[in-house]
């Protein structure tokens, strides 16, 4: 098994990601490239632009794992979404239009507004917890809310919440303050797994190989191993047992030295 991506927009034409099949499938094989076999397809729903049921995404995943496999492309697909924070959310939930990270729906995938972390977060997490749901916050490093004060996302991790980091952010895409914070998180304990959320060749493209080859030098085999384990419990609806981490606060500089 190669690496497992949790957070894809791969699925054509639902989304600000892939635009058809053609760019689908040419986007798929950059996935295999970079050493990925498997992806749950994560169109985004409910985010006030876009709205994917779960029915729709799932009749659709079928036809593309059919596609993919027309075109020789060894990649397994799963259904599932980036779902939204919304006050929606549980009436979505108890109309079973919501898709999971694995099938026991125990994982899912939660995006927050990229503005900020509402007042209502604690709360929601809390009714989805009741629930027996782990939210995944997906890419926490780049939410305005968690870079003007990183500390918030330890108190959702001392919550039970998980953490998905996005391959991009780690390796610079999104500028050097992202791949820096990313780091801290990292750094912090609080990093679970990468995942690309892939839209297109140029920009927000497939950079998994990248991540883990900077993770496997900054921070350790170890870590990287970690991290992909994480990622195949999350799919597989297995617990996933965190290290011990600190709040982005407490992470102290590295300290630099001249050498003569």
């Amino acid at each position: 098994m190669g690496l497992i991506d949790l957070h894809c927009h791969l699925l054509p034409g639902v989304d600000d990601g892939s635009k058809d099949l053609d760019m689908s499938l040419g986007m798929a094989r950059v996935a295999v490239q970079q050493g990925i076999s498997h992806i749950v397809l994560t169109p985004h729903h409910m985010d006030g632009t876009y709205v994917n049921h779960k029915a729709d995404v799932l009749a659709k995943t079928t036809a593309f794992q059919t596609a993919l496999e027309a075109a020789e492309i060894p990649l397994t697909v799963f259904a599932g979404q980036e779902v939204h924070l919304t006050g929606d959310l549980m009436k979505a939930l108890d109309a079973d239009d919501i898709l999971f990270l694995d099938a026991n729906e125990h994982y899912l995938l939660l995006e927050l507004p990229h503005s900020g972390v509402p007042a209502y977060t604690r709360e929601m997490i809390f009714a989805l917890q009741t629930r027996g749901i782990v939210p995944v916050i997906a890419h926490p490093e780049r939410n305005h809310g968690f870079q003007t004060d990183p500390d918030k996302l330890y108190d959702f991790m001392q919550m039970g919440c998980l953490t998905q980091l996005t391959a991009s952010s780690y390796v610079g895409v999104f500028g050097d303050s992202v791949e820096k914070l990313t780091a801290k998180i990292i750094n912090a304990g609080m990093g679970v797994t990468f995942a690309s959320d892939a839209h297109n060749f140029k920009g927000r493209r497939f950079l998994m190989a990248d991540a883990f080859a900077k993770l496997a030098d900054q921070a350790g085999a170890e870590t990287a191993a970690r991290f992909k384990n994480n990622a195949k419990a999350i799919i597989n609806g297995d617990d996933i047992a965190l290290p011990s981490f600190k709040r982005l606060s407490a992470v102290k500089k590295k300290r630099r030295f001249w050498l003569f």
